[in-house]
């Protein structure tokens, strides 16, 4: 049991650090209405912060990606949320466009 001591303790810390503010989330959103400024506020953080990680994958990328030039991760991913406007804000070619010109860009160069 001592061994496994160290990761029980890292499960046990990483479920309380998240999940506290998880049903605190669901707590609070239950009270907002739907079009409220509070509501329309943690959204605009939200997906502030997922386009902060979008962005940081982007421009500075681990593994393979590493190695692609910035330029042809750019270019997917312009061209991918263009492809993903022009299709009527589909997510899976949001997904599949930028996938494709990456995978084209790195089989090309």
């Amino acid at each position: 049991m001592q061994d496994y001591w160290p990761y029980i303790v890292i499960i046990v810390a990483g479920w309380l650090a998240t999940d506290i503010w998880r049903w605190l989330g669901v707590l609070a959103g239950n009270r907002l209405q739907e079009g409220s400024e509070a509501l329309n506020w943690v959204r605009a953080v939200a997906t502030a912060l997922v386009m902060a990680v979008t962005a940081k994958l982007v421009v500075f990328p681990t593994g393979t990606l590493e190695t692609s030039p910035l330029w042809l991760r750019l270019a997917a991913a312009a061209l991918g949320f263009a492809a993903f406007l022009l299709a009527g804000q589909r997510v899976i070619v949001g997904v599949l466009v930028p996938l494709a010109i990456l995978g084209a860009g790195l089989i090309w160069l």
